[in-house]
Order: C-alpha cells, then structure tokens, then sequence
C-alpha cells in the first residue's frame, strides 16, 4: 500500500522547511514534486515563488499581479501551476517515485488541471508527501478523510526531527 502522509500546520510552522530538509535527506527514492516560499521586499511578503524539485522557478502570486484570479491581496498567475507543478506531480511522470507537495493551498489550487492532477495522483501506487493548511477546504478536507492518509500535525514541538523521521521510514518503503 503507498505511503500518503499529509503534513497540516499553520502558516509559519515550517511546513516548507519540512519539506526541503525531507527531499534532501531522501538518498534511495527518486524524488518529484515541488515547494513554495515568500518573496519578501523591504521585510514585507509581497508573493510566493513555486521552485520545482528538479530547480525550476517561477513566481506564483504578487501583489503587483493583476486578477482575476486572486488570493487576498495576491494576483495568481495559474499559469505556472500547469507549467511547472503540473508535470511534477503526474503520476505517469514519476511511476515509482516519491511525489512532495508543498503545498495544497488556496494558490495552488485554485488551478482545476492541478487539483484533479493530485486527485489522480491519490488513485495511483506512488507514494505521496504534501503539506496542508489548518483551516477547512473541501478538496483537502476530502483527501484529509481517506483511509489511506495519514495526517501529521506539525508544531513547533516536532518540526524540526520529523523530516529525519519521515526519510527513514520513506527510505525503508523504497521500491
């Protein structure tokens, strides 16, 4: 059976954090996927940049943006959700591999080709790691209920062994 973990926190915790300290630690699994961090000017967050995990980046949201598609003060550029996330996420893309996800937000998806690609990847025998936020979503409510997810809340208190603790047993389910 894969392995399906969903990281929830809330913002700021290190969800993010998780996730790098956890690809890099991974040395016998193929790794796909991608993460998200905040693009800060002047010690202001002014948007977020999506970098795939095999290095290519792009701005996701700005509030120089323009909509439609918004999230709170940020414009979306959906664009890079199906340019870049996409292909890292497609189950035919990385048959055997372990697929991280950071993260399962607003932002991303907000993005339907995105969205039915990681309800696609959820149906398949990949293994799956990807961070959730806190608050309620349907989509991630829906995924947070399977019988085939575990759910791991991270704090404060556990964030900084778990990716460790993750690698270890992810390596041990290696193919």
């Amino acid at each position: 059976m894969p392995t399906r973990i969903l990281l929830e926190g809330r913002p700021g915790v290190g969800k993010t954090t998780c996730v790098r300290r956890l690809a890099a630690l991974l040395r016998t699994r193929d790794v796909a996927g991608f993460t998200t961090e905040e693009i800060r000017q002047a010690g202001a967050r002014v948007g977020f940049a999506l970098e795939t995990l095999a290095g290519e980046r792009a701005v996701l949201a700005h509030t120089g943006f323009p909509g439609p598609t918004r999230v709170g003060r940020y414009g979306v550029d959906l664009s890079v959700m199906e340019r870049l996330a996409l292909p890292a996420v497609q189950p035919t893309a990385a048959p055997r591999w372990l697929v991280l996800i950071d993260e399962l937000g607003r932002m991303e998806l907000g993005c339907t080709p995105f969205r039915d690609a990681v309800q696609a990847l959820f149906d398949t025998s990949v293994d799956v790691v990807a961070t959730v936020h806190a608050r309620h979503d349907p989509f991630t409510d829906a995924l947070k209920q399977r019988p085939d997810v575990e759910v791991i809340h991270l704090t404060p208190a556990n964030r900084d062994g778990l990716p460790e603790t993750l690698a270890a047993r992810l390596e041990h389910r290696a193919p």
